[in-house]
């Protein structure tokens, strides 16, 4: 049992156990493999995630599939309330947002102009030997001695008939309907092997019989060995230590077919991303919701993504959630036709600071009509850093990196990534954990809605009355610089996608004239994060280890998730003290139903009261109720009907009246 906890655990972690053929070749050749590196912290944490039914592996009792999890009873109703925080802010408390649900599968030219089909991917290198694959930019260095050989002759094979048994094999290959395996008397394919310093030469020796040999060398003779020193060498597999074929392009989307047949017409792509989906229906959502830009289209949904190497528990899986917004905007030159000016971002910054309240509550900085694409960019990454502090994630957990220039896509203006300390996050010269991405803030410019209408021909424009209205006033020195302005970057845009000057000029200035008559293909701010990676973050940081006192008064350890109440799975357990009492019963069971249809309630009578607290610990409620024989009024009238309130974090109890307990507990968990 041990074993299979390590090995799961292994699992969740990225370091996966070798295929069944591969152990084999293994336990031949005694090759050496590079120890897996483990995380002592996340180990626990995937432990108790199992153990507590937070987070399963997908179709376990098959042997599992990687990069596919599932989410056990306390991992669903965490889950869920997380995405129904992220729904209720973004959404019914903004007058300015609208939600779409959208399916899964799409018109296959949408991912065509999204540029999915021809740049989704991921560069990436394979082990030649165990045919594992690794991203090409998440090598880690390594040193040693690397070992060469140029081929292999096969010994089996006598040199003066050689010749021989290859005209053989091919009369007998042309002669017979079933393909027969060719002879072979040798293999002109290098390898190499990177060696750690004072191991055996003999290690790598036989690693490269066994290259060969699963190449139809029988018997191999290794050829032209020669050795080198390397230092921090991002060429080899971290764990076979084999050299890596050269980098290419792995697309990320899963593939599939539309219709009883598979044929090119009918292959369509499960969704890498929720965003399309929006900025495909945004003339339908802007013409029946009655928005006007600048307003926001938010969805929560399944995406998918074939990942090289699904890694570090659910944080990079095939399978998982987005909680994406489209925010619209007025371009610049909109703006600033219609109020004179564009507003600094800098005073978002400052009034952010001065501003800054509660996740779960609106948003006290008001936008402003003189806004333009950086001040939009700036409130919304202070929203969604706000959101992560309100559902309990200290500023001091986060990283706020914003790219830069050489980092960003091309259409990108700016981009922001929010980033959360993970235990397995790499760690900067000074020890220090630099995070790993939980959000991405981007301002995409005018290139998302631009691109469908250039593939799709229908006009992703709106008519802005206001705009037109304000032109009218300017006068000519502004028409022209607003125009010349909208012109070049509608031009710029055009140009990227490979339109001719000639053509792309024309278009720019059909499109500078609309600007003009009020009408415009909005931009886009971008807030991007993904549910299953907030769930790990948050399961991370509410993990904790610390002493309390077991039923004797002695201190033991215990285990605690400290959730905030906001996004705990069950915000309170109901216990009778005692199971064998039925007055102490009905009264618990009386209490659990008062406080059942506002809250996620758990009822248990099973065990001693503080085995019972500290299972609650483990799953991270944050409240316990307990029936005892005062709330009978056995001890005094006084005490009738109150019961003891027992906080997760503190372990402190104090008497409450039953008619008090659910607005205590409603002021706590919202």
């Amino acid at each position: 049992m041990i074993e299979i906890h390590r090995v799961f655990c292994n699992l969740a972690c990225g370091l996966h156990p070798p295929s069944l053929d591969i152990a084999v070749a293994l336990k031949k050749t005694g090759r050496l493999m590079a120890e897996p590196k483990t995380n002592e912290l996340m180990e626990k944490i995937v432990s108790l995630c199992k153990r507590r039914g937070f987070v399963f592996q997908s179709s376990e009792i098959y042997g599992g599939i990687n990069g596919f999890w599932d989410y056990g009873p306390l991992g669903a109703e965490l889950k869920r309330n997380v995405k129904e925080l992220w729904w209720n802010t973004m959404t019914r408390q903004r007058d300015d947002v609208v939600g779409l649900e959208a399916t899964i599968i799409m018109h296959p030219q949408i991912w065509k102009a999204s540029g999915h089909v021809d740049t989704f991917a991921d560069m990436m290198r394979e082990c030649p030997l165990t045919k594992k694959r690794v991203r090409a930019d998440q090598v880690e260095p390594q040193s040693g001695i690397a070992y060469n050989y140029s081929g292999a002759e096969d010994t089996s094979v006598e040199p003066d008939t050689k010749t021989a048994v290859l005209l053989e094999e091919k009369l007998r290959r042309e002669e017979s309907n079933i393909p027969i395996p060719p002879i072979s008397t040798g293999c002109a394919d290098s390898f190499s092997f990177l060696l750690p310093a004072g191991k055996p030469p003999e290690l790598a020796r036989k690693a490269a019989v066994e290259f060969y040999v699963q190449r139809g060398v029988k018997k191999p003779k290794l050829l032209d060995e020669f050795t080198e020193r390397l230092e921090d060498s991002s060429d080899y597999h971290p764990e076979s230590r084999v050299k890596l074929s050269p980098p290419r392009p792995f697309n990320l989307m899963f593939k599939t077919y539309v219709g009883p047949v598979e044929s090119e017409e009918g292959i369509a792509y499960l969704r890498p991303e929720t965003a399309q989906a929006i900025f495909a229906q945004f003339k339908n959502v802007i013409e029946t919701s009655r928005q006007k830009v600048p307003f926001g289209i938010a969805q929560v949904g399944k995406a998918f993504r074939n990942e090289v190497t699904p890694r570090n528990f659910t944080f990079r899986s095939r399978e998982f959630e987005q909680m994406e917004l489209e925010f619209f905007i007025k371009p610049d030159e909109a703006v600033e036709a219609i109020c004179g000016n564009v507003a600094s971002a800098a005073l978002i910054s400052n009034e952010n600071i001065q501003h800054r309240t509660s996740g779960s509550q609106p948003s006290t900085l008001n936008p402003q009509p003189k806004w333009g694409w950086e001040a939009w960019h700036k409130y919304w990454v202070e929203e969604r850093i706000r959101f992560y502090e309100g559902i309990g994630l200290p500023r001091n957990t986060l990283v706020e990196y914003w790219q830069k220039p050489e980092e960003l896509a091309h259409y990108a203006r700016a981009t922001v990534d929010i980033l959360f300390k993970f235990p397995f996050s790499k760690r900067d010269e000074k020890g220090e954990l630099m995070g790993e991405e939980l959000e991405g803030i981007a301002a995409r410019s005018d290139f998302d809605l631009s691109q469908h209408q250039r593939f799709s021909g229908k006009p992703m424009t709106v008519f802005d009355d206001e705009l037109k209205a304000a032109w009218s006033k300017l006068d000519a020195s502004k028409h022209r610089a607003l125009q010349k302005s909208y012109f070049e970057a509608r031009l710029k845009y055009l140009t990227k996608t490979g339109e001719p000057v000639e053509k792309a000029e024309k278009q720019a200035r059909e499109d500078a004239d609309n600007l003009a008559k009020g009408i415009y293909v909005p931009h886009v701010i971008e807030p991007s994060a993904g549910v299953d990676r907030l769930i790990l973050a948050l399961i991370c940081h509410a993990y904790c280890e610390d002493q309390a006192p077991d039923e004797k008064g002695k201190m033991e350890s215990r285990v605690v998730m400290r959730f905030h109440p906001r996004i705990a799975p069950i915000k309170v357990a109901v216990f009778p003290l005692l199971k064998n009492k039925p007055e102490l019963v009905q009264k618990a069971k009386e209490v659990r139903d008062r406080l059942r249809p506002h809250m996620t309630v758990f009822y248990d009578e099973a065990g001693a009261i503080g085995r019972r607290y500290r299972r609650q610990d483990e799953a991270g409620t944050p409240f316990g109720v307990t029936i005892d024989f005062d709330t009978l009024g056995e001890k005094g009238p006084e005490l009738k009907d109150t019961v003891t309130l027992r906080d997760r974090d503190t372990m402190q109890q104090t008497r409450v009246k039953i008619d008090d307990l659910l607005p205590r507990l409603l002021e706590k968990i919202r």
